[in-house]
């Protein structure tokens, strides 16, 4: 792990870790899950990387990516390679996206701990 990801003291509340939890539905599919994962883990990933790491077609690579970069949680930039003849598409988490992924996932530690929310917040958000 690296400082972008966030350490764990608190026994799963979410309070000393300065996280508040929140379910994040254009998180939580699978595979965008994995992405965010994959990217909290790097500065910038490659496209291909990212698919082949994943075992998914670009097609469906490329559909995720987009549902992510309109939330704001993802950048995506294609820079000139030095050795090839075509661009080459990276792929970074947003400091937005960081924090809804560690949101997200401090969210799913308390479902899994069996921790209620708050009976005053809303249990998740669709759109944030």
């Amino acid at each position: 792990m690296n400082e972008r990801t966030v350490g764990r003291t608190d026994g799963g509340s979410g309070e000393e870790s300065g996280v508040t939890p929140h379910f994040d539905e254009v998180i939580h599919a699978p595979i965008r899950l994995r992405i965010c994962g994959l990217l909290a883990a790097s500065d910038s990933v490659r496209f291909d990387v990212l698919r082949d790491t994943l075992g998914i077609s670009d097609a469906t690579c490329s559909k995720h990516l987009k549902t992510l970069a309109d939330a704001g949680y993802v950048t995506i930039e294609k820079k000139s390679g030095l050795t090839r003849r075509y661009p080459i598409t990276w792929v970074s988490l947003t400091w937005q996206g960081l924090a809804a992924f560690n949101a997200h996932v401090e969210a799913l530690r308390q479902i899994v701990a069996g921790v209620m929310p708050d009976p005053g917040e809303p249990r998740y958000d669709k759109a944030r």
